[in-house]
């Protein structure tokens, strides 16, 4: 099978020679695939602004030896638009794009799931249905978890006290106690 269609994420985009991109793309049933799209720098380019980040496209892709080659493109869903927009927005889903590229690198399991969480991020962001916070956060404990790196949720992160506790913090990596719990 040379050429294959599968619906992606664009998690990346790298600048390669004069007038194409490689473009890295976690796709639904492929996992995570780096492709060049030809000619997409150029100003008469067919999909050049479907291949952003944040973008969700269906696409075409050839096999090549070492990097794919995207073909054909259709744009699903644009969040690039919403999200640069707001600083706060930007930067959560830079987080949320980022973790989910180093999650998904080697993994050849689970990788739909991961889609279907990334996608879900992107789209409550996009939408400002959460603070950005709160998302990032959310997202960033469920793809570990799918990632098999589930934090502590028991015992305190700080001072390994007996739980379970009711509070939760990210920079301490899990559960903490009333005493450890960072204040706000």
């Amino acid at each position: 099978m040379k050429s294959y269609r599968d619906e992606a994420i664009v998690l990346r985009t790298h600048k390669l020679g004069e007038a194409d991109r490689i473009i890295t793309l976690l796709t639904a049933e492929h996992g995570q695939v780096r492709a060049v799209a030809k000619g997409v720098r150029k100003t008469t380019s067919r999909f050049g602004a479907r291949v952003e980040p944040f973008s969700v496209i269906d696409a075409q892709l050839h096999r090549g030896r070492t990097l794919d080659t995207l073909t054909q493109v259709a744009s699903i869903a644009q969040y690039g638009d919403a999200i640069a927009a707001d600083y706060d927005l930007y930067l959560a889903a830079t987080v949320v794009v980022e973790t989910a590229q180093r999650l998904t690198t080697d993994a050849h399991d689970g990788t739909h799931s991961q889609y279907l969480l990334l996608l879900g991020a992107l789209n409550a962001l996009a939408r400002g249905r959460h603070h950005p916070t709160l998302i990032r956060t959310s997202y960033t404990l469920r793809a570990l978890a799918l990632a098999g790196w589930a934090p502590s949720c028991f015992d305190c992160a700080v001072c390994g006290t007996p739980g379970p506790h009711s509070s939760f913090s990210i920079p301490d990596g899990g559960a903490v106690c009333d005493t450890c719990r960072p204040p706000g």
